[in-house]
């Protein structure tokens, strides 16, 4: 890095860092909250298919997906309407796919590709701060798990919640695969000071987090 990129990072920390000032009110925090469901069936409504690129680089990052046989089975959290899954499916073989979102209508979207076929892959709808996922996987009957881009958007407070449920899912010496945003990176240096909802967690204009 040269100093001159050096002072720029720098100048992007100290933002981050005084981020806050002029924080969401507490009446905006809880708001969005309870409306978290309802802002992305909206978003996915309003955008469908089209915002997010196909994810063809996971079996590059993640070569525990090269394991896939037809005796694993994967459960992909927060699927929206299958830019992960999709590709991933044209090249492992694996035994069943499992997807599921918090909003409904990226499931229904998920459904309407032609490559989904219920005799390979489940999409369905599930709130994975709670216990709604034993309603469609039984413990321990998972091997591989993905979790990518998908703590960013759920208020802190609920990790411990999220991650007890997926260990419930995932078989004994079962693989959970994690990426997401990190502090100081570029998404977060894009952030109003406004826009901030708790320390490393924001929201959007259309009131997504």
């Amino acid at each position: 890095m040269n100093q001159e990129s050096g002072k720029e990072a720098m100048g992007n920390r100290q933002k981050v860092s005084q981020h806050g000032f002029r924080p969401t009110s507490a009446f905006q925090c809880e708001k969005l909250e309870r409306d978290c469901r309802k802002n992305w069936d909206l978003f996915y409504k309003r955008n469908k298919t089209n915002f997010f690129k196909d994810r063809n680089w996971t079996t590059r990052e993640f070569t525990d997906l090269l394991t896939l046989d037809n005796s694993k089975i994967l459960l992909e959290v927060g699927c929206g309407v299958g830019n992960f899954i999709f590709p991933l499916m044209e090249v492992c073989d694996a035994k069943y796919f499992y997807a599921c979102d918090f909003s409904s209508e990226a499931i229904k979207l998920l459904q309407e590709n032609p490559q989904y076929c219920e005799e390979r892959i489940k999409g369905f709808t599930c709130d994975i701060t709670t216990g709604e996922l034993l309603d469609t996987l039984d413990e321990d009957s998972v091997d591989i798990v993905t979790l990518i881009f998908v703590l960013s958007a759920i208020h802190p407070e609920k990790f411990k919640n999220v991650l007890q449920n997926l260990y419930k899912v995932l078989k004994p010496g079962g693989v959970l695969l994690f990426r997401d945003y990190g502090i100081n990176d570029m998404a977060q240096w894009r952030f109003r000071d406004s826009s901030k909802i708790s320390d490393n967690f924001y929201a959007r204009q259309d009131g997504t987090r």
